[in-house]
């Protein structure tokens, strides 16, 4: 490994602000990483070379350079967020190939901060599905290349677990930053609704989708969240005890969760509690129609987001997708099933501080041509394994992925932290707790692999 090529962004914004390094020797670096691996990994759909070495020579000359905090940092970027002068394709043939005029908010803000672009992630088309593969790429996971790096923000994790960057900006409408993260052994945060500008898609999904980080350290997360966020979230010079529910049966019902899963689960809790927090076990009273409440909001999306585009160049599953959406777009608009899903979920993280589940039920499906099967097969396929996540798009609140334990394999394991509106600064403070009494190994050793 290069001398900056994996290292954390906290680590890499000092050097370059104490003039250790310069963001020409660390972007280049992490350039040739991407080179020699990304081959076999598919994060990336677009790398910007030349454009990013550019970008860090004017970085380097900058007057405020020592007061950025992710100096030099090199970014990767969810391809259906826009990056001025690049083409955001969305993982689809059916979408514009234009350039953007203007970055969306939160890369203006990265870039504000400077962070250096380096590159658009695959994603799914239309960042539909939790496995990432189209036309322009398959983005598998760095610690086991036979599996999917998840969705839809597989492009961004799989990037950030293979050292390819430190950092990776996502976004979350059902699970798309959680379900990745698990799969790769990061950590990342969806924020609650507000707190991190969203404009993703053709209305946010509803309001469920929110922009947020990947990182491998919860110090480079925290660092992150906050420029996305253009507010503070410090540590506290002493932790609070918490109360903690630790649940591990399936929100959907009839959907089984694998061992590893309920094991990460009870250790993470087993670390908390030695830790001081009060943990006990209960579990959420979801409702037997969260299933289709989820699937309602989940088309009712994607029909929104496909009008307009040619059906004829749209994946069959997005086409179906859509189309079964389509009915619900006028009901899921009133958001009545969303407040009642949080009526009913309030009392009890009113009573607990903070909510710990799987963050999935089990390993990511093999990675494949998912966008050349049907429908239903890729339907049954998402929920088999992602059934922990889509809860807390639909009530709004934060939800974070921890890494935790392992799989039989050897990738990594881990868990959901889940709060109510406002908790951010809280799941980070749990989160950072498990980082130091339960370290992870940051990244994944596909450089060491033939």
């Amino acid at each position: 490994m290069s001398s900056w090529a994996g290292r954390s962004a906290v680590e890499i914004a000092a050097a370059v602000r104490e003039k250790r390094v310069t963001p020409r020797e660390v972007v280049a670096e992490h350039l040739a990483r991407i080179e020699r691996l990304d081959g076999r990994i598919g994060a990336f759909r677009k790398v910007r070379a030349q454009a990013a070495l550019a970008e860090a020579d004017a970085l380097a000359s900058r007057t405020d350079l020592t007061e950025l905090p992710l100096a030099g940092v090199p970014l990767a970027v969810k391809d259906n967020l826009a990056v001025r002068g690049e083409s955001g394709r969305n993982g689809s043939a059916a979408t514009p190939d234009a350039p953007a005029a203007e970055d969306h908010v939160t890369v203006a803000r990265l870039r504000a901060a400077g962070a250096v672009v380096v590159g658009l992630t695959n994603v799914p088309e239309l960042c539909v599905f939790g496995t990432t593969e189209g036309p322009y790429g398959t983005a598998r996971n760095p610690w086991d290349l036979s599996r999917t790096a998840g969705g839809s923000s597989g492009g961004s994790a799989a990037a950030v677990a293979a050292g390819l960057v430190p950092l990776a900006l996502g976004n979350d409408g059902m699970g798309s930053l959680r379900i990745p993260a698990a799969n790769c052994g990061l950590v990342t945060l969806k924020p609650g609704t507000g707190v991190v500008p969203a404009g993703i898609g053709n209305g946010d999904w509803f309001g469920m989708s929110e922009n947020g980080p990947l990182a491998t350290t919860v110090g480079d997360l925290r660092l992150m969240l906050a420029v996305l966020a253009d507010a503070e979230f410090g540590r506290r010079a002493e932790r609070p005890r918490r109360t903690i529910a630790a649940a591990v049966r399936s929100p959907l019902a009839g959907v089984s969760v694998h061992r590893s899963y309920t094991t990460a689960v009870r250790q993470a809790a087993g670390v908390l509690a030695r830790a001081g927090h009060r943990v006990r076990r209960a579990e959420p009273p979801y409702p037997l129609s969260l299933g289709v409440t989820a699937l309602q909001h989940w088309t009712a999306g994607t029909a929104v987001d496909a009008a307009g585009l040619d059906p004829a160049r749209l994946a069959r599953r997005t086409r179906v997708h859509a189309a079964v959406g389509r009915r619900f777009v006028r009901p899921v608009r009133t958001g009545d099933a969303r407040e009642r899903l949080r009526a009913r979920l309030t009392p009890f993280l009113t009573e607990y501080d903070v909510l710990l589940t799987p963050a999935l039920a089990r390993r990511s499906p093999q990675a494949g041509p998912w966008h050349e099967r049907g429908w239903l097969r890729n339907l049954l396929a998402n929920t088999a394994y992602s059934p922990f996540t889509p809860p807390w798009n639909l009530t709004g609140w934060p939800a974070m992925s921890v890494p935790a334990g392992t799989l039989p394999s050897g990738a990594p394991c881990a868990v959901q932290l889940v709060g109510l509106p406002g908790t951010e600064a809280v799941l980070l403070e749990l989160a950072e707790e498990l980082e130091e009494l339960s370290p992870w190994r940051r990244t994944a050793p596909v450089a060491d692999r033939s």
